[in-house]
């Protein structure tokens, strides 16, 4: 993929951070900030499901509420509460 394409495919993604909850704009945002350039292709999906999942349910996980049952999700989801802000 060229720099044009990845800067597009990233502003796609920021928008998609957008989530109308500031907190969790920010950890979203954080883990496209430290780790999306660096993560494998695996890791960047599991992310991409993260996105998919509704507010509520993403504001538990981050928050510690609940737990993921997806094995995956719950790694990144900690990996992401980790990340410096």
């Amino acid at each position: 993929m060229s720099g044009e394409d990845d800067g597009a495919e990233l502003r796609r993604l920021r928008w998609r951070c957008r989530r109308g909850m500031r907190e969790l704009d920010q950890l979203l945002m954080r883990y496209l900030d430290h780790a999306w350039a660096v993560d494998s292709d695996a890791q960047r999906g599991v992310f991409l499901q993260i996105l998919d999942c509704e507010d509520d349910i993403l504001w538990h996980w981050f928050m510690g509420h609940e737990e993921p049952a997806d094995a995956g999700i719950a790694s990144l989801v900690a990996r992401i509460r980790d990340l410096p802000a």
